[in-house]
C-alpha cells in the first residue's frame, strides 16, 4: 500500500491499537447508498479517485486510528490505498482544511467513507479540547476519566487516544504537564503507562462506612500504593479529609496522601456558600472576582459544586492543619471553559480528573469528505474547490499552513 504520510507522525507503529471492524462488516455498518454506488461501479467500469477529508471548524490532527483502520482495509482488499497526511498528527488544522487525502480505486473506496469519518472527526475535536484544557491549567496534571461517559470501547479508545494527542501538543508547544495517565488499562499505553490510574470510587466509602476507614481498607490492599481518598460523600469534605490526615501522618507528611473533591453542584463544599466562598477568593485571589464574569464563570468561581473557591478552602484548611504536602485532586465538570475559568483563581490543583474533553456539542465533529479528482482530472462540487490540491491559493488551493504541514512545519 502507498502512503506519502509523514514519518514523524510515528503512524505505522501502533499495533495495539484497535482498529475496529473487518472488510465483512463494512457493508452492514456503512450508508446504503454507497454500497450500491459499489455495485454500479462494478458495472460500469472502476476508476482511480482522491478523497479530501476535512473539518469545518479547527480541530488538532488526531488520525492514527483513522490511518490504521484503512491500512487495515487496504490489506484486507488487497488493493493499495494511498494516504497523503497533509497534518501529522498532533498538528493544529484549520476550518476547512484537508487533513488528508486518500487515494485509490473507487470500487474499494466509496464504502469506506462513513467508517473513515467516524474515526476522524470525534478524535479531532477531542484532542482539540484537551489541549485547550491543557494549556489553560499547564502546572496541573490530568487524568482522563472519560471511559464511563462513552458509548462503548470503540469510542473510549478514541477519547484516550485524542486526549494522549492533546496532550502531547500542550506538553511540546506549551511546556505544560497534560495528561499523565487514564482510568483504564486498556487505553493506559497511549499515556506510556501499562496500567490505569485510580484509586477509590463513591461506592467503596459508602460499603466501608466512612471516609477514614475506605482509606484504610484501601491501603490495607495496597500497602505500597500512594491514596487518593474522595472526600464528598458524607458532605464533610473539610472534616474528612482532615480525618484521613490525621490517620495516616506519614503519608501526609511524604506527599503520597491526597484528597479528591468530588462535590456535585447542588451544594456547596463543607463550610463554604456564597459569601464565604467571594472571601476565600478575596484572600487568596482577589482579581478572579474583580472584574466582569459571566454567569457561568461565577458558578465556577464561587458557585455549588467543586469551584475555584472550593478548591481554595480546601488548601487553606489543609495548610492550617499542617498538612502542606497532601494534594488537591479536583473532578466533575472539568471542561475547557471551567479550566480557563480555574486558571482565573491560579487554584491550587495538583490533579484534574476530567472526561469532558469529550466534545459536547457532537455536530462539531463531524468530518466530510469529497472526492477531488477522477483518474487524475480534477473535480469537485462546486462550492468545495478550496479543496483541490495543487492549485495556488487564490484559485481554491492548499493554504500556507497546509503545504507547511506538510514537510512538518506546521
Amino acid at each position: 500500500m502507498g502512503d506519502q504520510s509523514n514519518d514523524n507522525a510515528d503512524l505505522g507503529a501502533a499495533e495495539r491499537v484497535s482498529v475496529g471492524m473487518s472488510d465483512r462488516a463494512v457493508s452492514a455498518w456503512t450508508d446504503v447508498y454507497f454500497n450500491r454506488t459499489r455495485q454500479a461501479i462494478r458495472k460500469f467500469g472502476d476508476a482511480r479517485v482522491t478523497y479530501a477529508v476535512f473539518m469545518r471548524r479547527p480541530v488538532i490532527s488526531a488520525p492514527r486510528l483513522a490511518v490504521e483502520w484503512l491500512r487495515r482495509m487496504a490489506v484486507e482488499r488487497g488493493c493499495e490505498i494511498e494516504i497523503d497526511l497533509r497534518y501529522q498528527e498532533g498538528s493544529w488544522v484549520g476550518a476547512g482544511e484537508p487533513l488528508m487525502y486518500v487515494s485509490g480505486s473507487f470500487e474499494n473506496l466509496v464504502d469506506l467513507e462513513t467508517l473513515l469519518l467516524q474515526r476522524i472527526g470525534p478524535a479531532c475535536v477531542a484532542a482539540y479540547n484537551a489541549y485547550s484544557m491543557c494549556i489553560e491549567l499547564p502546572t496541573v496534571s490530568f487524568l482522563a476519566m472519560d471511559a464511563r461517559h462513552c458509548a462503548g470501547s470503540d469510542m473510549a479508545e478514541m477519547m484516550a487516544y485524542a486526549a494522549s494527542v492533546g496532550s502531547d501538543r500542550a506538553r511540546r508547544k506549551e511546556g505544560a504537564v497534560g495528561f499523565i495517565g487514564n482510568a483504564t488499562d486498556a487505553t493506559a499505553h497511549y499515556f506510556g503507562r501499562e496500567k490505569g490510574l485510580g484509586t477509590m470510587p463513591h461506592a467503596l466509602i459508602g460499603f466501608a462506612g466512612s471516609t477514614v476507614r475506605a482509606a484504610e481498607m484501601y491501603h490495607e490492599t495496597f500497602p505500597d500504593q500512594d491514596i487518593t481518598v474522595l472526600v464528598d460523600y458524607f458532605g464533610r469534605e473539610v472534616t474528612d479529609a482532615l480525618a484521613v490526615c490525621a490517620r495516616f501522618p506519614d503519608l501526609a507528611a511524604a506527599g503520597r496522601l491526597g484528597v479528591r473533591i468530588d462535590t456535585p453542584g447542588g451544594r456547596f463544599c463543607e463550610g463554604l456558600d456564597p459569601a464565604a466562598s467571594y472571601a476565600v477568593l478575596d484572600r487568596n485571589a482577589p482579581r478572579a472576582i474583580r472584574g466582569y464574569r459571566t454567569e457561568d464563570e461565577l458558578r465556577h468561581l464561587i458557585g455549588p459544586g467543586v469551584s475555584g473557591a472550593a478548591i481554595w478552602h480546601m488548601r487553606e484548611s489543609l495548610d492550617q492543619a499542617g498538612y502542606p504536602k497532601v494534594k488537591i485532586v479536583a473532578s466533575s465538570g472539568f471542561s475547557p471553559a471551567k479550566c480557563k475559568t480555574m486558571a482565573l483563581t491560579d487554584a491550587p490543583i495538583d490533579v484534574v480528573g476530567t472526561g469532558s474533553y469529550l466534545p459536547d456539542q457532537w455536530r462539531e465533529t463531524y468530518a466530510t469528505a469529497d472526492i477531488v479528482e477522477y483518474d487524475g482530472e480534477p473535480r469537485v462540487k462546486v462550492g468545495r474547490e478550496f479543496l483541490l490540491r495543487d492549485l495556488p491559493e487564490d484559485q481554491g488551493g492548499a493554504s500556507p499552513a497546509a503545504k507547511a504541514a506538510e514537510t512538518g512545519g506546521a
